[in-house]
């Protein structure tokens, strides 16, 4: 099993890092919800050096929003459905969604793991910023009907037991 999760995440961080170096656009301040936004990812258990997709967790996308005038107003949250048995998870977000989108814009986004299933691996890791949050910066726009910004973060861990590393970091923020 180990040996199928390298083959699958060696070409998924490839695939990043080509994304990243081939000038995938990037979120300016203010822009983001001009469309409907997406954020998908993979959630993994890792026990021991094994990682194992995680089926039913669920992650968390926070967004940061500033009122007409610039001051802070309330955060915008969603969550993930939960993952499917590979792992995937995708969390949607659309302008109608969000209470006065006209009137305010959108500072900044992450991405956090929320919740497992498991209850043998239940502890969240700052594994690719799990626990403080991913920030959403690059995006793939998919030119279908909803003309959606796709952003991919992770892939998220989860563990059997907190870390002293994981503990330094109290909820995320």
């Amino acid at each position: 099993m180990a040996l199928t999760c390298s083959f699958f995440i060696i070409p998924y961080m490839l695939l990043i890092s080509y994304l990243f170096a081939a000038g995938v656009p990037t979120v300016t301040d203010g822009e983001l919800l001009s469309s409907m936004i997406g954020v998908q990812g993979l959630i993994y258990c890792k026990q021991g050096s094994k990682l194992t997709p995680l089926q039913g967790a669920v992650a968390r996308v926070t967004c940061e929003r500033a009122d007409e005038y610039g001051y802070e107003a309330d955060d915008v949250t969603v969550l993930s459905q939960a993952t499917d048995a590979k792992g995937y998870f995708l969390a949607t977000l659309s302008p109608s969604e969000v209470k006065d989108y006209k009137k305010t814009r959108i500072k900044e986004c992450r991405a956090f793991l929320e919740l497992s299933p498991a209850d043998t691996c239940s502890f969240p890791t700052e594994i690719n910023r799990g626990i403080s949050g991913a920030i959403l910066q690059n995006y793939r726009l998919l030119e279908n009907e909803l003309k959606m910004k796709l952003f991919t973060v992770g892939p998220f861990v989860f563990s059997p037991e907190e870390t002293d590393q994981d503990k330094s970091i109290p909820n995320g923020y």
